[in-house]
């Protein structure tokens, strides 16, 4: 069975719901009539009742008329205004006298109802309201007031409401399935500008956007999200595109300068100190490319953020020592002074493999960008329950145009102004990655010529 589309879903959904509201609508509406209808028969019989027991007296225990004939000619003129059928019957319901408009017909007296009480009964085959007024003498019934009227027209009414009623019911729902049809149309038709959106985006082509609806509503913040989405998928690709590009061109270099510098060597015979530099250079440019692959897939490791960590109690005085130390040979070369200011043991509950790189990346780059003889500042402070790490230093610092940048892959702020020192452009965007994942607040503080402070917070 093919499936309704959502149009015709959101229609046949709304029918149903109204249906089963007209139909409720409709019961108490016919309801009303009938109950309305009932009692005013009941009403117009019981004014009958009222009147003819003020007509009637018992003597001798028989029921007699006060004005007999004069009551016979009422009767009789009122055939055409009120249709109510009156009959006196003995305690046996044998009739005793009764109104013109019964004719050669009489009221069917039924020994099972109840006194005074509504009934509906027949005359002949015509359906009519009933009462059986009893009449007493003493404490003696010697007879019954039986006055009834017709059912007929009150019938007819509720008849022809019934059928208009039924008649009417699937003539409504048909209307407003679909009226309901058409506005629901109307309502998705931002969904048809998704689906036709959807279906040019590709690959090559992610620059088209849904038009967002005139009213603010679920639709309009439905089309603003998925706008939203498709601008965070380009972004994610061109920074795909460009990290490729970036990725490819920093590991051509190193290994166009290995195979350049084999060339030359090959090329002619060479004394051993020849050989032994080129190699030496090679061997460098090959630690270089390690390196950079080394980071290119560290990078890859922690692109989704999902990366399971392993949380654990960790000594921050441990961590930076140990950074200190596995350093210690470049800081011993460049003669720089590297100074920790720890006033107390701290700890974080973190992942001390991650924390380390982190680390590890900031004070590297405080070595390679500071100058000889050059210090090197590393504090740990706690301040409103949060535990801030600074490492700063007084090297070439970074132009405050290129602060925004610095987080960015393969960047490397005026890197040719000091060909010198050589590096990826990768370990910030890592250290901005770790953190990120390890909720690690981190700052960067910078002044070209003067220095550079990195600061990691840390909630305790």
């Amino acid at each position: 069975m093919q499936q309704l589309s959502f149009k015709n879903r959101i229609a046949s959904n709304y029918i149903i719901t109204t249906a089963l509201l007209i139909f409720v609508v409709f019961s108490v509406i016919y309801a009303i009539v009938k109950f309305s209808v009932y009692v005013r028969v009941n009403n117009d019989i019981q004014m009958e009742v009222t009147n003819h027991l003020k007509e009637i007296e018992v003597k001798e225990n028989c029921v007699l008329l006060v004005r007999e004939q004069q009551w016979k000619q009422i009767q009789f003129n009122k055939v055409d205004v009120s249709p109510a059928f009156i009959q006196f019957v003995d305690e046996l319901g044998a009739m005793v006298n009764k109104s013109p408009n019964l004719k050669q017909k009489q009221l069917k007296y039924y020994p099972d109802a109840i006194n005074n009480e509504l009934f509906d009964g027949k005359l002949d085959n015509i359906s009519v309201r009933q009462i059986q007024v009893p009449l007493y003498q003493g404490t003696k019934i010697i007879g019954f007031l039986m006055v009834a009227m017709s059912l007929e027209d009150s019938k007819m009414v509720l008849n022809n409401l019934f059928v208009i009623l039924v008649v009417a019911y699937p003539l409504i729902l048909l209307v407003l399935f679909l009226i309901a049809r058409f506005i629901a149309g109307k309502s998705i038709k931002p969904i048809s500008a998704i689906i036709e959106t959807s279906k040019v985006i590709t690959k090559d082509n992610l620059k088209s956007r849904i038009p967002l609806p005139q009213n603010k509503d679920e639709m309009y913040l439905l089309s603003q999200t998925i706008n939203n989405l498709l601008d965070r998928v380009e972004n994610a690709i061109e920074r795909e595109k460009q990290f490729s590009s970036d990725a490819s061109h920093e590991l051509r270099t190193p290994l166009a300068v290995i195979k350049g510098t084999l060339e030359v060597l090959v090329r002619k015979p060479r004394n051993l100190e020849e050989y032994k530099e080129k190699i030496e250079f090679c061997i460098n440019e090959v630690n270089r490319l390690n390196h950079l692959v080394d980071e290119l897939l560290l990078l890859a490791r922690f692109e989704n953020q999902k990366q399971t960590l392993k949380i654990e109690r960790v000594s921050l005085n441990a961590v930076f020592l140990d950074v200190i130390s596995r350093n210690s040979t470049i800081i011993n070369d460049k003669r720089i002074s590297c100074v920790a200011h720890f006033e107390s043991d701290y700890y974080v509950n973190t992942d001390s493999y991650l924390l380390c790189i982190i680390v590890n990346n900031i004070l590297t780059n405080s070595i390679k960008y500071s100058r000889e003889k050059g210090e090197i500042t590393i504090s740990i402070e706690e301040l409103n329950g949060v535990l801030i790490c600074s490492i700063s230093d007084h090297g070439i610092g970074i132009a405050k145009e290129d602060l925004q940048k610095i987080f960015d892959q393969f960047y490397r702020s005026k890197s040719n102004l000091h060909p010198e020192i050589k590096g990826t452009g990768l370990g910030l965007s890592i250290v901005k990655r770790l953190s990120l994942l390890l909720q690690i607040e981190l700052e960067i503080e910078s002044q070209e010529n003067t220095g550079t402070t990195v600061i990691l917070k840390f909630p305790k």
